[in-house]
């Protein structure tokens, strides 16, 4: 095996600044309309050629995998995995790799982790094999994966629509301050879809810019998460962290990200940001919460 320098992809945390459910599809899923951004708190996906595959977890929620010893199996559940061996069968390339994955974000928190991942898989994967960037595959593969890979992989603001593969341009923005904070409560994203229960929402337009954040927040004022009140109703401590967010007086808004458990603020300032962390960690020492900017991912 030649030598090789270790690939590198960063693994950023998405956010969705709102999201708006527009109808439901003849095969079940949800159409939506939601503005994503990403942060730069995240996982870190590393590849090195090896003889054979293997997938190693370590990192702070390493633990939280079930049977790890079996992720690099043939059927394995893991989005890594899955999103690798779906590529080298794409491809025609033979899968020998050693991937590390150092997982920093909680597990079915809203925030994308798992699709974050699988997207950081591909794009390593396609550099250490010099794979076409718009192969007509990966779309289709991205999406069987799930909904939320094509707009982790495009890695950048993004107005999207349909189940997630629809990527639209979305306004300027500035780099902003941002609390996420999550009350470790998993939330099931299939259960919390099945149960919203309410209307139907237009699309909405958009302005090609906005040049600061509080421009962003009045915007944002107008629109709204419509996963909230299910995911709310399966996991009460959801308004609890929103209840300790908007109890900061810096924070200029707050909401839930996604179909849950994770919830944002916005800042003007990284200290407020920073001092809205040590006092919710103070007072709730089990949650996670973490600081960064938004629209600054570290990535490629």
């Amino acid at each position: 095996m030649t030598d090789q320098k270790i690939i590198s992809v960063f693994a950023p945390a998405k956010i969705n600044l709102f999201l708006h459910l527009t109808r439901k599809m003849q095969n079940g899923y949800h159409a939506l309309q939601s503005l994503i951004s990403f942060a730069d708190i995240g996982d870190l996906i590393e590849i090195e050629p090896a003889d054979q595959f293997s997938l190693s977890i370590k990192g702070p929620f390493a633990s939280y995998f079930k049977e790890q010893e079996h992720h690099s199996a043939v059927g394995s559940s893991n989005l890594v995995v899955k999103a690798a061996r779906a590529l080298a069968q794409n491809a025609d390339k033979p899968l020998n790799v050693k991937i590390t994955l150092t997982k920093n974000l909680p597990l079915a928190a809203g925030i994308g982790g798992g699709s974050s991942d699988a997207a950081a898989t591909l794009w390593g994967l396609q550099q250490l094999w010099g794979l076409d960037r718009n192969a007509p595959y990966l779309l289709p593969l991205m999406t069987k994966l799930g909904a939320d890979v094509p707009v982790c992989m495009h890695c950048q603001p993004t107005l999207v629509e349909g189940i997630g593969e629809k990527l639209l341009q979305a306004p300027n923005m500035p780099e902003i301050p941002i609390l996420i904070v999550n009350p470790l409560v998993s939330c099931p994203t299939a259960e919390i879809f099945m149960n919203h229960h309410g209307l139907f929402k237009d699309k909405i337009t958009l302005p090609d810019n906005f040049a600061t954040v509080f421009e962003l927040v009045d915007f944002l004022r107008t629109t709204q998460n419509d996963l909230y009140a299910p995911a709310a109703q399966l996991v009460p401590e959801i308004g609890n962290v929103l209840n300790a967010l908007d109890a900061d007086t810096q924070c200029l808004l707050s909401r839930m990200t996604g179909s849950g458990a994770s919830s944002f603020a916005l800042f003007e300032t990284i200290e407020s940001a920073h001092n809205a962390q040590k006092i919710i960690q103070d007072e709730n020492p089990d949650w996670w919460a973490k600081v960064g900017w938004l629209n600054r991912p570290e990535r490629y």
